[in-house]
C-alpha cells in the first residue's frame, strides 16, 4: 500500500471463518474474510508502519494470543520498547514470528544477563542468611531477587492481555467504530450500547461495551446488591430477574458454556453462568455465539452491569451458595487494562497458604509491600485489606459515639500553626506567605485552649504530621489523631476511667457490630480478640519497671529512660501473664522524657502525672494531666530550653485568663487498627500510608 498501515487483527476461532480487520490511516474500517484454520492456532496483533520507500524506518508492535484462555499482552508494556518483533510462544501452541535478528540477538544477551543476575543475588542472599541477617537486611534483597525473576519470566513468556475481536467485524458497526476509537489505540469499544432506559430495553443489543456514563439519563434499572441476594428480609429466590453491577472476579469460558464470579463491595461474591443455545433450539443462534464470543472479550477487575435470572445452585466457592445468576444480558461499564499489576486472588492469600504452596508444582506468588503500595486501590480490592479500611472506619464511629455519650463535643483544629505544638524539632515547614509555619504535629495546644473557652469536654478526629525519619513497622509521617481533652475535678483518673471505659467500647463493638469484617481479616492475617479489664488496669511507672527486672532486663540508674521496643513488649507480655489483659496503662512516666505541658507528680518530680496506654504490648495512646498554672508551665519550658514563640504565647495567655484543671490523650487511628488485628506492619491499616520514603499514591 502506498498509504501507512496501522493494524492488522486476525482472529482464529473454533470451525469458524476467520476475519482480517484492517484500519487504515483516514480510511475506514473494512473486512476482508479468509478461509477456515482449526482452534488452537493463535491469535496475534500486528502494527506495522510501511512507508513507500520500501519498508526502511520500519516500527514494529506484536501481541500474542492463545485461544484456550482469551488473553493478549502488547510487546510494548511487557519489553517496554516496541522496535521490533519479539517471537512468541504460549500453553496451546507456538508462534515464531522475527524478521529482525538483531532483535532476537539481544534478547538472547537481555535473558543471559538476567540469569547471571538472578543467580548472584541468590548467592547474596544465601550468604547474607548464612552469617546471620535479620529479614529487614534480607527483605529488599529478596525483592530484587523477584523482581529480576519477573523479567526474566517477561522474556521467556510473555504476561497476557484480554483482547476483544467479536463483532466488530459486523459491517455497519465499522465506520462508527473507526471514528470513535482513536487511531493510535489498539482498545476500541465493542458493540456500544447507549443504554437510556429500561423501557426500551428490547431495542439494546444484549451484549456490549456500556457508552461512557455521563449522567445522560437514569436507567430506571433496579439494581441488587451481591450481599442482599440470600438476606432473609430481601426474600429473593429462584425465577427472579435481578440487575447486579460488579468486578469480574473469575471467568472460565470452555466451548458454548461461561461461568463467571461477579464480586461486589470487595468480598461479597456471586456466580453466573450463560450456554450458548442449540441450533436446532433456537434461531438465535448467531446472538447466543456472539454472547460467548463477548464474554470470551471480558478482562478481570471490569465493572460489568449483568442482568438474569435467579436459579437454585450448590456454589461452594461464593459467598452467595445457594444461587447462581443465569445471564441474559452483558455489558460493560469500565473496562480494566488487560495487564494488570497483579491478581487481587494473590493479594488475598494469607502467609500461610503461600508457604504451604512453595512444595507444590504451582507455588502462589508471594507480592512485595512495595508493589502493593505502589498499587494501593488494587491492594485494597483484596477482601482483607478493603476490611481493615472499614475496620478504621469503624473505629472512629465507635470513638464518637462513646464520646458523645459522655458529653463530649467534636471540635476542628488548625493545621498551619507559628511555631512547634509539641516543642520538637521534627516538624515540616512550609511558607505561609512569606513567612515560615508548621504542620501541626498535634492539636494540643488547641485543644487545651478549648478547655479555656469553657468547652470542658472536646474530642478532635484530624490528620497529624510527625517529620519523624522513622523506617519501622509502626511509624508513619502522617496519620489520623484521635484526640480527646476534658476538664477534671481533682485527679487524672477521671481521664483515665473515660478512656479505659471507651476502648472497651471500641472493642466490644468491634466484634459484636464488625463480626463479619474480623473474620474475613483473621482469615488472611491471623489475631485473636483482644483481652481488657472490666476495670482500667494501671500500671505505676517503678512498678513496671520491677516486673521488667523480673523478666531478665537491666535498667541503668534509677529507670529513668523512655522505654524501647522489646521492653514494650515485654511488659505486655509480663502484664498479660499477671493480669490477664492485652491492655492497660502505664503511668508515672519520668518528667524529663515528656512534652513541657505536662503536670509534674507531686509527690517526686522526678516523674510526672503523665501515662500511655498499651495494646498488645505497644504504645497506642499517650496523654496526661496538662500543666494549667501559667507560671509553673513558664518555668518548665524554661528548663526544657523551649522558646516561647507567638503562637505559645496565645497558648500561656489562654491560661491567664483562668482556665479549669484538666487532662487529655492522643491515640494514632492507624495504630489502633494495626495493633487491635494484629498485623504485621502499620502500613496495612492506612489507606495510603505516608512514610520517609513514601509519598505517593
Amino acid at each position: 500500500f502506498s498509504a501507512d498501515l496501522y493494524f492488522v487483527v486476525i482472529q482464529f476461532t473454533h470451525k469458524v471463518d476467520a476475519f482480517v480487520l484492517v484500519v487504515m490511516v483516514n480510511l475506514p474500517f473494512f473486512s476482508v474474510k479468509l478461509s477456515s484454520f482449526s482452534a488452537n492456532m493463535i491469535l496475534f496483533l500486528i502494527s506495522r508502519r510501511l512507508s513507500c520507500s520500501g519498508g526502511r524506518n520500519t516500527q514494529w508492535f506484536a501481541s500474542a494470543f492463545s485461544s484456550s484462555r482469551g488473553i493478549i499482552t502488547p510487546i510494548s508494556r511487557v519489553f517496554g520498547s516496541a522496535t521490533s518483533p519479539p517471537s512468541f510462544q504460549t500453553k496451546t501452541s507456538s508462534l515464531f514470528f522475527s524478521t529482525d535478528t538483531t532483535w532476537n540477538n539481544q534478547s538472547s544477551d537481555a535473558m543471559e544477563t538476567l540469569t547471571a543476575q538472578i543467580s548472584a543475588k541468590g548467592n547474596e542472599i544465601r550468604a547474607l542468611k548464612e552469617a546471620g541477617a535479620d529479614k529487614a537486611t534480607v527483605a529488599p534483597l529478596v525483592e530484587q531477587l523477584l523482581t529480576l525473576k519477573a523479567n526474566l519470566a517477561s522474556l521467556q513468556s510473555p504476561q497476557q492481555m484480554t483482547v476483544t475481536a467479536t463483532n466488530i467485524v459486523e459491517q455497519s458497526n465499522q465506520k462508527k467504530l473507526a471514528n470513535d476509537a482513536p487511531s493510535t489505540s489498539l482498545s476500541v469499544k465493542v458493540n456500544e450500547v447507549d443504554y437510556k432506559d429500561v423501557c426500551d430495553e428490547d431495542q439494546y443489543k444484549k451484549m456490549g461495551d456500556m457508552k461512557i456514563v455521563m449522567s445522560r439519563s437514569q436507567t430506571n434499572r433496579k439494581f441488587v446488591k451481591v450481599s442482599q441476594l440470600e438476606q432473609e428480609d430481601t426474600q429473593y429466590k429462584p425465577g427472579d430477574q435481578v440487575w447486579i453491577r460488579g468486578r469480574l472476579h473469575s471467568i472460565r469460558v470452555k466451548g458454548g458454556s461461561c461461568f463467571l464470579v461477579l464480586r461486589h463491595d470487595s468480598f461479597h461474591t456471586v456466580q453466573a453462568c450463560f450456554f450458548k443455545t442449540k441450533k436446532q433450539q433456537s434461531n438465535n443462534e448467531d446472538e447466543s455465539s456472539s454472547m460467548i464470543d463477548y464474554l470470551k472479550s471480558l478482562t478481570l477487575e471490569s465493572v460489568v452491569d449483568i442482568k438474569g435470572t435467579l436459579v437454585a445452585a450448590q456454589v461452594k466457592s461464593c459467598t452467595v451458595r445457594n444461587l447462581e445468576l443465569s445471564m441474559e444480558r452483558v455489558y460493560t461499564v469500565s473496562k480494566a487494562d488487560a495487564v494488570l499489576p497483579f491478581l487481587v486472588e494473590d493479594a488475598s492469600r494469607s502467609d500461610a497458604e503461600i508457604d504451604a504452596s512453595q512444595s507444590t508444582e504451582r507455588p502462589f506468588p508471594r507480592l512485595g509491600q512495595e508493589i502493593r503500595l505502589d498499587h494501593r486501590w488494587m491492594d485494597l480490592r483484596a477482601p482483607a485489606n478493603n476490611a481493615i479500611m472499614r475496620i478504621q472506619s469503624a473505629v472512629s464511629q465507635l470513638f464518637r459515639e462513646y464520646l458523645y455519650s459522655q458529653q463530649f463535643i467534636e471540635i476542628h483544629t488548625p493545621k498551619l500553626i507559628e511555631g512547634e505544638s509539641e516543642s520538637g524539632a521534627e516538624v515540616f515547614k512550609t511558607d505561609y506567605f512569606g513567612k515560615t509555619v508548621s504542620l501541626a504535629q498535634s492539636p494540643q495546644l488547641f485543644k487545651q485552649m478549648a478547655i479555656s473557652s469553657d468547652l470542658s469536654r472536646v474530642f478532635e478526629i484530624g490528620p497529624v504530621f510527625r517529620a519523624e525519619n522513622s523506617n519501622t513497622r509502626r511509624h508513619l509521617c502522617e496519620f489520623t489523631g484521635l484526640d480527646i481533652e476534658m476538664a477534671i475535678q481533682d485527679h487524672y483518673m477521671e481521664a483515665l476511667t473515660i478512656l479505659h471505659n471507651m476502648f472497651k467500647y471500641i472493642f466490644q463493638g468491634l466484634e459484636t457490630r464488625h463480626a463479619q469484617e474480623l473474620s474475613i481479616i483473621r482469615t488472611q492475617y491471623y489475631s485473636e480478640p483482644v483481652v481488657f479489664t472490666d476495670e482500667p488496669c494501671v500500671i505505676h511507672w517503678p512498678d513496671g519497671m520491677d516486673m521488667l527486672r523480673s523478666k531478665g532486663f537491666t535498667l541503668e540508674g534509677d529507670a529513668l529512660d523512655d522505654l524501647n521496643g522489646a521492653q514494650e513488649l515485654a511488659l505486655g507480655a509480663a502484664v498479660k501473664e499477671k493480669f490477664g489483659t492485652d491492655f492497660f496503662m502505664l503511668d508515672k512516666f519520668p518528667s524529663h522524657i515528656r512534652p513541657f505541658y505536662t503536670m509534674p507528680c507531686p509527690e517526686d518530680n522526678r516523674f510526672s502525672n503523665s501515662y500511655d496506654l498499651f495494646l498488645r504490648g505497644q504504645e497506642v495512646c499517650s496523654g496526661a494531666q496538662r500543666c494549667h498554672d501559667p507560671d509553673m508551665l513558664v518555668a518548665i519550658m524554661k528548663e526544657k530550653g523551649v522558646t516561647v514563640s507567638k503562637g505559645l504565647e496565645s497558648y500561656v495567655d489562654s491560661f491567664r485568663h483562668g482556665v479549669s484543671p484538666h487532662a487529655g490523650a492522643g491515640i494514632g487511628l492507624e495504630r489502633v487498627v494495626f495493633l487491635y488485628l494484629g498485623l504485621d506492619n502499620v502500613r496495612k491499616a492506612s489507606m495510603f500510608p505516608r512514610d520517609p520514603n513514601r509519598c505517593i499514591p
